[in-house]
């Protein structure tokens, strides 16, 4: 492996130089077998740089010559071709990462030629919407959406890298990866906590919107508001999970996006959750009433469509939720197109009423709530880690210097 000087003359009698790496590598195709690679630079300093890289590379068997290197957007088509036991959804979602944020910056750039000040000038492009070439416009990318797509492009790489195509993975160098404890607090704070009354409906507002609730919409959100069940698990709960005697469901399976079924977002998530007297007997009256599905004559699903199978999403939120909260006057509102004020539901998604679970589930019961310890209520949401109960819902336990308690302990040192 070497580094040496190339000097030349043009036709036009004009001197030319150039600084060429050359070195050899094994062909994995055939045995005893080495191909030379040569690279040429413009300047010696790059020419030394590639040849120490390299030297590195070599020694740790991890080096790609470029003409092995597939482009960035071959690269993401192997991913998602390796995506096949994941969600639909799932893999919906990547492909859009793919289609509308990373190929077109990226997609033709080999993965040889990927670096992180690359990397890092793409990100800045999508939070300014420079447009990607041969673009007349884009917008810009929130800060979230920038971070799952760097996240998208950090697999894409980590695949080609198993797959022997690419000697780093360069995402993971950024130093936004490395970020510090103190930045990662920062970036929670900026985030922001879930507020009652903002993002978790109080409970008077709760109250309002039982009573205006009728028809199929009452035991359903009677459900989703003293069960806590995600909102795919609603659309996938079968009769045959109800247990009226016990008083409890069990969660064994969900509808995703496109109504097809299938296991629970994660292990933890099949789970048993009782059921409270009042959403017991709504689901009893609930049943003599509830579609049967038309295929086979029977009760199937707990809230169906008209057929008897799986309700779509957007009929609960648009048929259910919003006229719901917009009967019981839990409302706000937004600018239209003229920029005039309009009433709309205060509350426009079903994960509101889980948040508004987990906060009942952790009040205290002089408060009206059940004031369970966090495992437990780790476990009523389905969660797959402690962990992430105790990031979103940790503030909202009682703290020891909001009782009353402290008062009275305080008193017997008087």
């Amino acid at each position: 492996m070497s580094v040496r000087k190339r000097v030349w003359t043009t036709q036009s009698g004009e001197t030319r130089e150039a600084y060429v790496v050359q070195y050899s590598i094994a062909e994995l195709d055939k045995r005893n077998k080495r191909k030379r690679v040569i690279k040429t630079f413009d300047r010696k300093k790059e020419a030394d740089a590639f040849h120490a890289q390299v030297r590195v590379d070599l020694g740790k068997g991890t080096h790609v010559p470029a003409s092995k290197s597939p482009t960035v957007e071959v690269a993401g088509r192997n991913w998602i071709d390796a995506c096949v036991d994941l969600e639909r959804t799932t893999v919906d979602g990547y492909e859009q990462h793919l289609r509308d944020h990373i190929n077109p910056y990226l997609g033709s750039l080999k993965l040889s030629a990927l670096t992180v000040g690359l990397v890092r000038d793409w990100q800045d492009k999508l939070r300014k919407g420079v447009p990607a070439p041969g673009q007349d416009m884009s917008g810009q990318r929130s800060a979230d959406m920038v971070k799952r797509v760097t996240g998208t492009l950090g697999s894409v790489l980590s695949d080609a890298q198993e797959r022997g195509h690419v000697g780093q993975n360069v995402v993971r160098s950024l130093r936004a990866n490395r970020k510090r404890g103190k930045e990662r607090k920062a970036e929670r704070r900026a985030k922001g906590r879930l507020k009652v009354g903002v993002d978790i409906p109080a409970p008077d507002e709760i109250d309002a919107i039982l009573k205006a609730a009728d028809g199929r919409w009452k035991p359903f959100l009677l459900v989703a508001i003293r069960c806590g069940l995600r909102a795919s698990e609603l659309r996938g709960l079968r009769w045959q999970d109800v247990d009226v005697k016990k008083g409890e469901l069990h969660v064994h399976q969900r509808a995703d996006a496109y109504n097809e079924i299938g296991p629970p977002k994660s292990e933890a998530g099949e789970r048993t959750v009782p059921v409270p007297p009042t959403t017991l007997n709504a689901l009893r009256e609930w049943k003599l009433v509830c579609p049967k599905q038309k295929s086979t004559g029977r009760l199937h699903y707990v809230f169906p469509n008209g057929e008897g199978n799986v309700e779509a999403h957007a009929n609960i939120i648009t048929r259910g939720l919003i006229p719901s909260l917009t009967k019981a006057g839990v409302t706000g509102s937004k600018l239209d197109e003229d920029d005039k004020p309009v009433l709309t539901a205060k509350y426009t998604g079903l994960h509101s009423l889980r948040h508004f679970f987990a906060s009942w589930c952790i009040n205290r019961k002089v408060d009206g709530g059940l004031e369970l310890p966090l495992k437990v209520v780790s476990e009523r949401l389905g969660h797959s880690n402690i962990a992430i109960t105790a990031d979103l819902y940790g503030h909202l336990f009682p703290r020891a210097d909001d009782s009353a308690e402290l008062a009275a302990a305080e008193g017997q040192f008087g």
